[in-house]
């Protein structure tokens, strides 16, 4: 027999209906009946005074089944619970603890009242999926908040902590952390010793004045973001939809709001959003490494490097609660390091990542020192200094008789030999690379990169770390440059070369952009530094472009001159400089390429060289060097990374250009055998497993 999923208790005639359905409480097609016929139970008592609804269990209703999306749905859907609620006799009042997003905040929205704990935090995160609320959300939030407010939530999808959601509104009262349910009967009880008459949300219009009366609302909200929402299906649904909201009635809102959601759920970039969020949640899998490894316990981490990197790194742990040794060979070098901790922390609490107490905390769990041997109390060892073989060997010989045997030890590096640092110390299966990305308290992705002699256990720990510092982890093998920066490393090839033929930085930048990215190649190598560009071997320099462009002083936005000119608005604007250079040195066959032309080919080598890297064992599977890429280069979620985005254009036309590229600027671009093999046979590259793993059986963590 079935664990029933839905319970009702009463107080004085309040209904507490409480869901338990591990591990999130998803709005399934069983949680939503069970649910319903909760509600109806509750609704039909004789006497009854008021319901609370709650779950048991970690959070609240995380949302919906997202495997449900485009099927079928049993009696009641999300629309029809609303219905229940507010049709209700009594008020309902939603407790709300852990993560109210999606559908779960939509039913909320539907209760008279709406109350949580203070670590709990709300949101409707559809847009990131490529959809809007689909069970009122779009209509009831902006009646609830206002349009203003609302459109801020739904086009970006952030989450709000429970703090600003009460500000805004949203939420009615914080309550006890410890006892959501005796909170929520006081609130409900307060509610009803006033006899105030209670107003369904879908019959409310205060909140809609303001936005009533400016009809330019709207339009300036498109224009003010227009660069971030850019091509996006989603966020212009959802803007339309809370137009909708303002001016229409609410039963016509609604089925406009649904008429959106049913033709995003169909579409290409929905599909690309969706097949993201699932690779985000496969990467922690790893076919070979068995079902109850043991991960190692983390409880201390030492940081050798106080530069960009270090301290982003070290922000990281101190933010998840970790203490932190950070090491710098001088105390003006350490000085700048835990300043830039510093500035780190703050920039968090200003994004609302962290609070001020919380900060507060950080910061007391870091222990600056110019003594390397504060290495040996830590369970894991960072190293994070320059980017160079004979130095990072150097330090690891340094420390290998230093650390406890129990730690780990690993390297930021971005594409130095994992197995040539591991054979520095004497433990190699205790060696790893952590390659994060900059800056690394931002940037979400983290390479995990096994060698050789990497044990299995180690690879549990750092997944486990990954999660613990809100990272997605992507296991890598140990080639050059792992698996994103090899990836894009193609790119770099294939534009520099387009610059000989005859393209300017802009024009390549320009189809970039306009392909999804935040920015194009150029304007990227410019706001990292040339300098840094130069340093990286997976990249090109054709012709000597990037030695001659340092060499004149141009080393980017930090110099106000790169492949751009820059004012004191850091707006790149074309440089007669970089032209003058780039025409001396122009081939003059420039071909006449449309700028969807330009983008295709600039990306059909990343293509190339992210199928060889899973031809070649490099990666697990290719949905993880989607998700690499995304994460580290900010490859358009809507196409879904380079794996799926091939197969949406058909594997034949990325093979067809690469010949064309071959064929122009040599074998380099030739397509690789399985890429061939898969064109020809009609398969899907997006969903290709490694064959290093093929007959592995996945253990997930």
């Amino acid at each position: 027999m079935e664990k029933k999923l839905a319970d009702i208790t009463w107080r004085d005639g309040i209904a507490i209906v409480a869901i338990d359905s591990p591990p999130v409480n998803a709005l399934s097609n069983r949680v939503r009946s069970e649910l319903g016929r909760a509600l109806q139970h509750a609704c039909a008592t004789p006497g009854v005074r008021g319901i609370i609804l709650l779950c048991k269990g970690r959070t609240f209703f995380a949302g919906a089944d997202i495997k449900e999306i485009g099927k079928a749905k049993d009696w009641p859907d999300l629309i029809e619970l609303g219905d229940l609620i507010e049709q209700a006799p009594a008020p309902v009042v939603a407790a709300m603890h852990g993560s109210a997003f999606g559908g779960g905040l939509e039913l909320a929205l539907a209760c008279h009242y709406r109350v949580a704990v203070p670590s709990a935090k709300v949101g409707l995160p559809e847009v990131n999926l490529g959809l809007i609320p689909g069970g009122g959300g779009t209509q009831r939030l902006p009646r609830i908040i206002g349009a203003a407010k609302a459109l801020d939530v739904i086009a970006f999808g952030r989450p709000l902590p429970a703090s600003q959601a009460h500000v805004l509104g949203l939420i009615d009262s914080l309550v006890d952390e410890q006892d959501l349910a005796w909170g929520a009967v006081q609130f409900l009880q307060s509610k009803l010793d006033t006899q105030h008459a209670v107003v369904p949300v879908r019959d409310r219009s205060d909140a809609l004045a303001e936005a009533r009366h400016d009809p330019g609302l709207f339009e300036r909200f498109r224009a003010e973001n227009k660069r971030v929402l850019r091509g996006l299906d989603a966020p212009e649904a959802a803007i339309c939809a809370i137009e909708a909201a303002v001016n229409m009635p609410f039963e016509a809102g609604l089925a406009f709001e649904h008429e959106q959601f049913v033709a995003l759920a169909a579409s290409s970039q929905s599909a690309a959003r969706r097949y993201a969020f699932f690779a985000e949640r496969n990467s922690v899998k790893v076919p070979d490494i068995p079902a109850g490894t043991p991960a190692l316990t983390i409880d201390s981490v030492a940081v050798i490097g106080g530069g960009l990197m270090g301290t982003g790194i070290a922000t990281c742990f101190l933010a998840a609660g970790i203490a932190v040794t950070l090491i710098e060979q001088s105390s003006e070098a350490l000085e700048r390091g835990v300043a830039a901790v510093d500035r780190n922390l703050a920039s968090a609490v200003k994004r609302g990542q962290l609070t001020s107490s919380k900060q507060a905390a950080a910061r007391t769990r870091l222990e600056p020192t110019i003594n390397i041997g504060a290495v040996a109390e830590a369970d894991l060892v960072i190293e994070a200094v320059f980017e160079h073989m004979d130095a990072k060997q150097a330090l690891f010989r340094s420390i290998a008789g230093i650390v406890k045997p129990t730690a780990l030890i690993a390297s930021n590096t971005s594409f130095l030999d994992i197995d040539k640092l591991a054979a520095s110390i004497s433990r190699p299966e205790r060696f790893l690379g952590l390659h994060f990305f900059s800056p690394a308290n931002v940037m979400p992705l983290l390479e995990i990169v096994r060698g050789a002699f990497t044990s299995s256990s180690a690879i549990v720990t750092a997944l486990k770390i990954a999660q613990k510092i809100g990272k997605t982890p992507v296991l890598a093998g140990n080639c050059p440059g792992f698996i994103a920066n090899r990836a894009m490393a193609a790119r770099s090839q294939l534009v520099g070369t387009l610059l000989l033929d005859g393209f300017t930085p802009q024009e390549i930048d320009e189809a970039s952009v306009a392909f999804g990215f935040p920015m194009g190649p150029f304007q990227m190598t410019d706001l990292v530094g040339l300098e840094v560009a130069a340093s990286t071997p997976t990249g090109e320099d054709s012709m000597g472009i990037l030695r001659t462009l340092i060499a004149s002083g141009r080393v980017g936005q930090k110099a106000g001159r790169g492949y751009y000119d820059y004012g004191n608005d850091r707006v790149p604007v074309p440089s007669p400089e970089v032209a003058a250079l780039l025409a001396k040195l122009s081939t003059g066959r420039k071909p006449d390429w449309t700028a969807a032309t330009i983008a295709e080919y600039q990306l059909f080598p990343v293509v190339n060289e992210a199928t060889r890297i899973l031809e070649e064992g490099f990666a697990v599977r290719a949905s993880d060097i989607d998700v690499a890429i995304m994460l580290g280069y900010g490859w358009p979620a809507a196409t879904g990374g380079p794996m799926f985005w091939a197969d949406s254009i058909g594997l034949d036309r990325v093979v067809s250009g690469l010949r064309v590229l071959a064929e122009r600027y040599g074998v380099t671009y030739a397509p690789c055998a399985l890429l061939e093999r898969l064109a020809q046979g009609g398969g899907r590259l997006h969903e290709v497993q490694s064959a290093r793993f093929a007959d592995v059986n996945v253990a997930g963590r």
